[in-house]
Order: C-alpha cells, then sequence, then structure tokens
C-alpha cells in the first residue's frame, strides 16, 4: 500500500507523561533489542509523536488527535493485522 514502510502502528496515550514513556521505550527497545534506529518526530504535548523506523512507523497519538486525523480511515484498504482495544 505505501512504498515507504511495511507496517504501520497506531497506538494511544491518555496523557503527555504517557506518550513520552511510550516513545522512550519504543525507541530504546528498537536500539538495544533489534538493533533499528527510530527517529522520532512531533512532541507529546501536541497529540501526536512518530516513530520512523524504516520498515516500520508507530504513530502515538492523544485520543482527540487520534480521532481528528482518523488514520485508520485513510488507510483502510490495508489489512489489520492485530487490533488491541
Amino acid at each position: 500500500m505505501a512504498s515507504f514502510t511495511d507496517y504501520f502502528i497506531l497506538c494511544n496515550g491518555s496523557s503527555t507523561r504517557l506518550l513520552d514513556a511510550l516513545a522512550e521505550t519504543l525507541e530504546r527497545a528498537a536500539r538495544t533489542e533489534f538493533s533499528m534506529h527510530a527517529r522520532v518526530e512531533g512532541h507529546a504535548d501536541d497529540g501526536w509523536m512518530l516513530l520512523d523506523m524504516g520498515d516500520i512507523v508507530v504513530h502515538l497519538f492523544d485520543p482527540e488527535q487520534r480521532r481528528y486525523y482518523a488514520l485508520e480511515e485513510l488507510w483502510n484498504t490495508g489489512r489489520v493485522i492485530v487490533k488491541f482495544q
């Protein structure tokens, strides 16, 4: 579906602290466990952070921003591999 990545991961965080913690934990795990570089873009205060790991792009949203941008609708023809509530 997209030439620039193989997977999108969409995730909510209920606070700026949680968004920062998720980004930090994912960045560290990518580096230490998988030898991947994760470039972090955006700020928790803005309600949307992105971790670009090449083949994997992780979007971390506050719930309001996730509803507003509705990426699930934009990429609705993509296959959902797993979904957690």
